[in-house]
This record gives structure tokens, C-alpha cells and sequence, in this order.
């Protein structure tokens, strides 16, 4: 799983410092053993050129991994083609009687630091790959395939899966700290705000909603119209707001669709959540708010309207009907075919992008019931 380069803060940092500290104790750790078989090389001088090599590479990487924004292809691809060249070319400069006599090549462990690198910058996949180049190229110097020869290669493949999948775990655990901490932070602003609106807002509301409920003419139109917002406030503020997610978390549904209650809308659903795909989930809560504003477009401002969520298992339906004055045979057409694309578009497009289907029965004087049905995709 690719991921993007890290940034300050993240918990990739300690692992790029970890994979710098394992470079330079591998490098320690090979220049000892040069010490100790300096006299065995077939050609010193340049060994000692190789050496000097790979004490060059490993400060710079050091500083060039440090940096996030280098962390990135032209890097990792230098990386992992000047270990394979230390590799291929000890058999040359070590000579292959030494090698054959049990003389290490200059890599040794300081090959695997280009596996962890991959693997940290890109997870399982790309560790496993610069382990099985890198692996392919020790084979590659030997001259007889054995037991030993093969175990490094499978270390460092196993080193580079397991480092992998931890820095996959690391960044999903990472993104969901963080959408943790938004959620909270809106949790608390939203708690304030609605302490505010109870204080204020809601209680005008509810004065002029009872000063003028007996009350004819225009008063009386203001007093049901400050009641209906009285109601719609209480309910935006008593809905926990929905979790944003991508596409392959679950939100529940009723948390959506509950926002839509008012005084002359009435919202029903089941008592234990609906968890539907976050994406899929919005597209529905839009939908049902697109069908709701026909009903008030539509009905006069007259018109009462319910709202119906089932779950089904398999499926989700949610179903919006109302008192109105319904739709003429063949007007959804002849509005399509006007470019009045209201239903074909925020009803019947949003829906099907979530993978449903959508159902409008309608008579003349006998009001709209709009149906949703949204299938559940079973792993």
C-alpha cells in the first residue's frame, strides 16, 4: 500500500531514525570484518574504495532520509541499485577463493537498510520486492547454491514483509488518531453551540410559538413557522453528527437521516443502528434531503411528509412519502426532457452511484412516495 511521505509528527519518524542507526551499526559492523580480512582481498586498494563508498552513501542517505519530501522514488531506486552494486562486485574485489573460504561480501546486514526503506516507504509489497532484487543478486556472486546462501535472502524478505505491514499499521492507526481528534474537537464545539442555541434562539422560538398559537392571520403564520423551527433546531442539535469517512468505513445511517425531523416532517427508524458505507450513506442522506425539498417546493408549504428507514439485511430502504398534491402522469419526462434535472439528478443519480435503485409511485391528489433502496455489497 503506497503511502505518502511522511511529516513531522508521524509515527513513520521513528523508523526512519531506527533505519538510520541500523545503517551505521551494519557499516561499523563491516568495517570491522574488512579489518579482519583485509589480507585475504584479492585487490585492497579497491576494496578500500568500496568501503569508502558505502561509508559515503550511508551519511548521506542518513541526512536525505530525514528529509520527508526525499523520501521518493529517485532516492529509493539509488539506494537499492548502489547496494546491489557493492553485492555484485565483491566477488571481483574480494576475489571468489576468498569468497568460496568463507570470506564475507562487503554488504552483509548493511544490504538489508535499502529493504527497510522500501518497506517503510511503501509497505509489505515493496519491502518483499527489494528483498527478492536484492536476494536475487547475492545468489547472483556465489558459485553454488546452498542452505546458507539462501538464508539471507529469506531473512531480509522476512524482515522487509514484517517492517511493512508495522508501518501499514502505524499509518492506520495514525489517520484514525486523527479523525478521532477532529471528531472530538466538532463533538465539543458542537455541544457549545448547542448549549447556545437552547439559551437563546430556542427560547424566543418557543415564546413566539406559544404568544401566537391563537392567534389568526399573518401573527399566527409566524407563530407555526417559529414552532417548526423550534422543532428542526432541537433536532439538528440533539443528532450526533455523522462520522465522515471514506468509502470503506460504515456510518450509521439514522444519524443522517434523523437530521430531517421538524414539526412537519416525521422521521422513523429502526432502535439498533443501520450501518451503511460512509460514501454510500451521504448519497442517501442527500437524496432523501433532495426528495423532502420537492415536498416543500411542491406542497404549499402545506404539505406533512414521513420518512420511513428499514433494514432489511441485504438492503437499505428508506422511504419519503407525503400528503401533497403528487406528481401528473408523465411530468418526471417532461421534465427531464426540459433540463430540469432535479429528481433524474439529486434523487435518482445519487442513489444509483451508491449502487441502489429508486421507485416513485404518485397519483394526482393522493401525494408522492419516493423509495430508496440501497443494497449492501457482502465481502
Amino acid at each position: 500500500m503506497p503511502e505518502s511521505p511522511s511529516v513531522p509528527g508521524s509515527l513513520q519518524v521513528p523508523l526512519w531514525r531506527a533505519l538510520a542507526v541500523f545503517r551505521f551499526a551494519s557499516l561499523a559492523y563491516i568495517l570491522l570484518l574488512a579489518l579482519r580480512n583485509a589480507r585475504d582481498y584479492a585487490h585492497p586498494i579497491a576494496a578500500a574504495l568500496v568501503l569508502a563508498v558505502m561509508v559515503a552513501w550511508t551519511v548521506f542517505t542518513a541526512y536525505a532520509y530525514a528529509r520527508p519530501e526525499r523520501r521518493r522514488w529517485p532516492l529509493l531506486a539509488a539506494d537499492l541499485v548502489i547496494t546491489m552494486a557493492v553485492v555484485l562486485i565483491s566477488p571481483v574485489v574480494i576475489g571468489r577463493p576468498a569468497l568460496a573460504a568463507g570470506v564475507p561480501t562487503f554488504a552483509v546486514a548493511w544490504s538489508g537498510a535499502p529493504v527497510l526503506a522500501w518497506a517503510v516507504s511503501g509497505g509489505r509489497r515493496r519491502g518483499a520486492t527489494a528483498a527478492v532484487l536484492l536476494g536475487a543478486a547475492d545468489l547472483a556472486v556465489r558459485e553454488s547454491l546452498t542452505q546458507s546462501s539462501v538464508t539471507g535472502g529469506i531473512l531480509m524478505l522476512l524482515a522487509g514483509v514484517a517492517v511493512g505491514h508495522v508501518t501499514r499499521l502505524g499509518a492506520i492507526a495514525e489517520e484514525r488518531l486523527q479523525r478521532a481528534v477532529e471528531l472530538e474537537a466538532a463533538t465539543r464545539e458542537r455541544e457549545r453551540l448547542a448549549r447556545g442555541i437552547h439559551d437563546s434562539v430556542l427560547q424566543v422560538l418557543a415564546l413566539v410559538q406559544r404568544r401566537g398559537a391563537h392567534l389568526d392571520g399573518e401573527a399566527g403564520e409566524l407563530a407555526r413557522l417559529a414552532g417548526e423551527q423550534e422543532a428542526a433546531l432541537r433536532a439538528l442539535i440533539a443528532t450526533r453528527a455523522p462520522v465522515h469517512g471514506d468509502g470503506g468505513e460504515e456510518v450509521d445511517l439514522r444519524t443522517i437521516i434523523g437530521r430531517y425531523a421538524t414539526a412537519t416532517v416525521s422521521v422513523a427508524a429502526p432502535a439498533t443502528p443501520v450501518p451503511l458505507p460512509a460514501s454510500a450513506a451521504r448519497e442517501v442522506g442527500a437524496a432523501v434531503g433532495a426528495a423532502l425539498d420537492n415536498v416543500a417546493r411542491h406542497g404549499g408549504g402545506q404539505a406533512r411528509a414521513w420518512v420511513l428507514l428499514e433494514d432489511e439485511g441485504q438492503a437499505v430502504i428508506v422511504s419519503v412519502r407525503d400528503d401533497g398534491p403528487g406528481i401528473p402522469p408523465g411530468r418526471l419526462t417532461e421534465a427531464a426532457a426540459q433540463g430540469r434535472l432535479g429528481v433524474a439528478q439529486s434523487i435518482r443519480g445519487r442513489v444509483t452511484d451508491a449502487g441502489g435503485s429508486v421507485e416513485i409511485t404518485s397519483a394526482p391528489g393522493q401525494g408522492t412516495e419516493v423509495e430508496l433502496r440501497v443494497p449492501r455489497v457482502t465481502s
